[in-house]
């Protein structure tokens, strides 16, 4: 696969985890709502053989703005948590689902985990226009009827914008989720993008601008471990309209 390439091969589908620091931004009816420092930190588990559908294979970190870093947002493969020196308050089923399937939906996790997925396909569309770039636009889908539409910049094959949809709560309307890659470097033979945008029915929610993107840096599952000490609070409530 020509994208597979161009983000590193090999090299990408090895990468066992990944920092990124930069500066995040938070957008409510388009107007900027919150900006911070972030740092991301991910790991990636062992697939399972014969591989499974469906498998979440990652482990996220996210710390907004806490240089000590004890606050920040947790995630493993069955839950995720708000931390604060107060202790880690749980994240409703529901929210950590909106978690789950944004994962699930996104291009660079599938092409670094999902490849091999009993049901996974890749569909041509054809040639369309983006940013008066030509792309090729490939619906991708899996066995549990997952549909994500990626356009690949025909010129570098990196994946530029991928597009999918979610049952909304409340309104039980289809809600359109868009995520927009840009400002790909190079890194250790793996090629990221600095810059990823969201946005959410066609409003912008989220924008993250890496100053420094590090792989295979050696840590360890401690990083996505409460520790032992760690007080459980009381789970936050469930909030259908939350945005990722």
């Amino acid at each position: 696969m020509e994208s597979l390439a161009a983000l590193g091969g090999d090299a990408f589908l090895h990468i066992a985890d990944r920092i990124e620091d930069g500066r995040a931004y938070s957008f409510f009816n388009e107007k900027l709502s919150g900006l911070s420092k972030a740092k991301i930190y991910v790991r990636y588990l062992t697939a399972p053989e014969p591989p499974v559908v469906a498998f979440q294979g990652q482990r996220e970190r996210q710390v907004f703005g806490d240089k000590d870093e004890t606050a920040y947002v947790l995630f493993d493969e069955k839950n995720g948590y708000n931390v604060s020196y107060r202790g880690a308050k749980p994240f409703s089923a529901a929210d950590y689902e909106k978690y789950r399937e944004s994962l699930l939906h996104n291009v660079l996790y599938i092409l670094r985990m999902r490849l091999n997925e009993p049901g996974m396909s890749f569909e041509a569309r054809g040639t369309e226009l983006y940013n008066n770039v030509p792309v090729d636009s490939v619906d991708i889908f899996d066995s549990d009827n997952r549909l994500v539409t990626v356009y690949f910049e025909q010129s570098t094959h990196h994946p530029v914008r991928q597009m999918w949809f979610r049952r909304n709560a409340i309104t039980k309307e289809k809600d359109e989720e868009v995520t927009v890659f840009s400002k790909f470097r190079e890194t250790n033979g793996i090629s990221w993008p600095w810059v990823i945008l969201r946005e959410h029915n066609g409003e912008r929610i989220y924008e993250m601008f890496s100053e420094s993107v590090s792989f295979n840096t050696g840590v360890t599952d401690a990083k996505f471990t409460l520790p032992a000490s760690t007080k459980i609070l009381a789970e936050n409530p469930v909030t259908p309209g939350r945005k990722k």
